[in-house]
Formats: C-alpha cells, sequence, structure tokens
C-alpha cells in the first residue's frame, strides 16, 4: 500500500473546518514523528513532507555511506553493499536518502499513528472550543435540550457542543422537553483532562442584567445603563437603572407602556417579580426606592456599620418586608445596607432574642428569615400566614405567641 492510499484514510480531518492548513500540518508531522522514534530510536535523520491539501505525504530516511561491517548505528548509518542496492554509484562517506513507506512501519504502528492522530486533533478542537467559549462567559447563548438528567440538564448548540446546566443554575420553575431551546449564559468555561466543561446559567444576576440589554434598546444603545441587578431566582429581583441623559426616564423606558417591555423578561424569567428602579448616589433615596413598594417616614444611617433603621407606619411594615421576607433582603442586597424595619408610634417593643431562655434559636431564627425580629412584629402576624411563610407548625407558633403575649400583660 502507498503513502498517499494511507494519507487518504486520514481525510476526514484535513477538512475539519476548525484546524487550518497549516496547524494540520504541523500536527501530522508531530504524529509522524513520535512514531518514528518509537520505531526507530530517534526521528533527527528523517525528513517528512506533508501536503493535507493532496492527502499526500513523503518521509525519508537520510543515512550515512560507511564500510561493509562498519555499521555501528543502523538508524544513521548504512553499508556500502546496501547503498549500492539503493543506487549502484554511492560511495563510503556519501549521504544515502532513502524514502520510507508507511506500509513499512507495520500495521500496529500504522494503527498507533492512527489513535495518535485522532487523539492530537481532539485534543486540538477541545483547545479552540475551551478558548471560543472563555471569550463568551457572561454572554447569553442558546441551545438545545438534548439530555435531562436528575442534577443536570445537557445542551447542545447549533454546532455539537455540549454545555451543562446544572440544576442549582435553573430557575425552580423550569420544565424542559428534550428538543426545547433553551436561553441562559455562559457562566464558566473550564478544563477537566482535555476536554471543555462549559456551565449555562440561568440563575445567575448576569443573565437577568443581559436580558435587559438584549430586549430594551435604550440599554443595548448605552443610553440606560445598569448599575446592579440582585435577585431571588423565580421569585423576585431588584435592578437599579440610570441614565445620563436627563430626558430619558430609565424605569419607564424599561418598563414600557403597561409593562409592555419587561413582560417578556418576566416571562422568561418564570414569572419572576422584576422591580426596576431609578439609581442615586443619595442613599437615604436609594433606600427608600429598593424598599419599594413601602413608603417610608424616616431614615437613619450608620455608614460606619453600613446599617439603616427605617421607620414606617404599621400598615407599611408587611410590604417592606415583603413575601418570604423577599423585598427588605434584596433592598439590603441593592444598597449594601443592612435594614432594620421599625414600626412608628410603636412605644414599646421587644427582641426576640429576649426570649431566648423560653423559646430556642432555632425558632427564633425561622422567623427572623422573614424579617420579623421583634415580639410585637410576629403579634400583628396571622398565624396561617406565619404557618405558610415559615417552616414552623401552627401549634409551635401559637406556643410563641402566648409566650410574647404574656410580655405585655
Amino acid at each position: 500500500m502507498e503513502n498517499i492510499a494511507l494519507i487518504e484514510s486520514f481525510s476526514e480531518f484535513k477538512d475539519d473546518k476548525l484546524i487550518d492548513r497549516v496547524m494540520l500540518m504541523a500536527i501530522l508531522e508531530e504524529v509522524f514523528r513520535s512514531t518514528l522514534k518509537k520505531r526507530f530510536g530517534s526521528d533527527d535523520n528523517f525528513d517528512i513532507i506533508i501536503n493535507p491539501d493532496k492527502g499526500d505525504l513523503e518521509i525519508w530516511r537520510n543515512r550515512v555511506v560507511v564500510a561493509d561491517g562498519e555499521v555501528e548505528d543502523e538508524n544513521s548509518e548504512i553499508s556500502l553493499t546496501e547503498a549500492r542496492r539503493i543506487e549502484p554509484d554511492f560511495e563510503v562517506g556519501e549521504d544515502v536518502s532513502e524514502e520510507v513507506k508507511l506500509i513499512d512501519l507495520g500495521r500496529r504502528s500504522i494503527l498507533a499513528l492512527r489513535q495518535n492522530l485522532i487523539s492530537k486533533i481532539h485534543e486540538h478542537d477541545n483547545t479552540n472550543i475551551y478558548k471560543q467559549f472563555k471569550d463568551l462567559e457572561g454572554e447569553l447563548y442558546n441551545a438545545e435540550v438534548h439530555h435531562i438528567r436528575h442534577r443536570a440538564i445537557i445542551l447542545l448548540d447549533d454546532e455539537g457542543n455540549e454545555i451543562i446546566m446544572p440544576k442549582d443554575k435553573q430557575i425552580p420553575s423550569d420544565f424542559f422537553r428534550k428538543g426545547e431551546n433553551v436561553r441562559g449564559i455562559i457562566e464558566s468555561v473550564e478544563l477537566k483532562g482535555n476536554k471543555p466543561a462549559i456551565i449555562m446559567s440561568r440563575t445567575s444576576p448576569l443573565f437577568l442584567e443581559k436580558l435587559f440589554e438584549s430586549e430594551i434598546p435604550e440599554v443595548f444603545d448605552g443610553l440606560i445603563t445598569v448599575k446592579k441587578v440582585v435577585r431571588i431566582p423565580g421569585e423576585k429581583a431588584k435592578v437599579a437603572v440610570d441614565s445620563y441623559d436627563d430626558r430619558i426616564d430609565p424605569v419607564g423606558a424599561c418598563v414600557g407602556m403597561k409593562g409592555s417591555r419587561i413582560h417578556g423578561i418576566v416571562r422568561e424569567l418564570g414569572n419572576e417579580n422584576i422591580d426596576v428602579i431609578n439609581f442615586t448616589n443619595n442613599l437615604q433615596l436609594y433606600i427608600t426606592r429598593a424598599l419599594s413598594p413601602a413608603k417610608i417616614t424616616s431614615i437613619k444611617i450608620d455608614d460606619e456599620n453600613k446599617t439603616a433603621e427605617v421607620m414606617l407606619k404599621p400598615e407599611e411594615v408587611s410590604k417592606a418586608i415583603g413575601r418570604g421576607g423577599h423585598n427588605i433582603r434584596l433592598a439590603g442586597q441593592l444598597t449594601g445596607y443592612e435594614i432594620d424595619v421599625y414600626r412608628e408610634g410603636v412605644e414599646e417593643d421587644v427582641e426576640l432574642t429576649e426570649f431566648s431562655d423560653e423559646i430556642e434559636d432555632w425558632i427564633i431564627a425561622e422567623f427572623s428569615k422573614i424579617g420579623l425580629d421583634t415580639a410585637k412584629s410576629i403579634l400583628e402576624q396571622d398565624v396561617e400566614d406565619l404557618v405558610r411563610r415559615t417552616d414552623l407548625e401552627e401549634e409551635t407558633i401559637a406556643d410563641v405567641m402566648r409566650i410574647l403575649r404574656e410580655e405585655f400583660e
């Protein structure tokens, strides 16, 4: 079998779109030199000529002619008699170039060469894929659901690249079917062994920011800037926006007439409740806006400890805290301040931690999770509502309320 016939069996590689001619030649030469080293002990005296466009290959072995019986290194030296079989007028001391046919390397060497070539091509492809997706980190990306597993969804893009979306990167309400197109951001790309691991996320705040860029022209054009995004995926999000052009209303432009512009984003996120607020460097005003829809009476800010004491009318407290404590938690993340809520007109109240000798710490922690950390803040709540908002049993909540009432009787 001639060299050209063997090289034609590698034709699927030379047509690979990800590999240019120069790179393919380099990979082929590396693989063949590795095979020659194993077969002859060294490749120093071999010339390899490759033409991947034609699928042609030549290997030439260069040796020096020595007198018969004086050959010390068969790889670099050739006896005079053997040299004259190649060409009758060779003399001692001359250089002999002899073509090596691939078939002469043996079937095992050829099979090993082919496997090595496949491995090198895949390694090159994986490096290219890694670089390609590394540049796409933080960007929106579409892919199709290929396989659904318990802990992750495997996606394939148009080029057949595998993308993983773990369960914790999916919005709780997400439900996907095989063949369905999914949109998310490329959150991270890592090389595991020689294979790139591409992770997609739909829970990252950056996903929401990129959706704003994609769906709202003024954000895409840079007329409106998204200053910060915080979210509890699938539940609630707050987005602070700003504009350097006083003629543009950032919130109005993002929300649209009757919510028309933001509706598509809300739907994409499984009906996640999105509050869009105007960013400002006035911290008191910023915190006031962050706690929307609650109306605040007054604010006392401690810059050193990054805390804010907010006074509200009793009927505004539940609005400030929000369902499951989501509103006050996100407002704190958005502003960077820990926000404590106080009821206007309440002269006397007691911190819930003061009852730690009668109420277990884990129960106190459950109330704190939803923004209830004083006795009266709990007594003002409905028992059924507290059962729904916490992981506490009705009997436990009733017992806590009894203890708290006794404090004020």
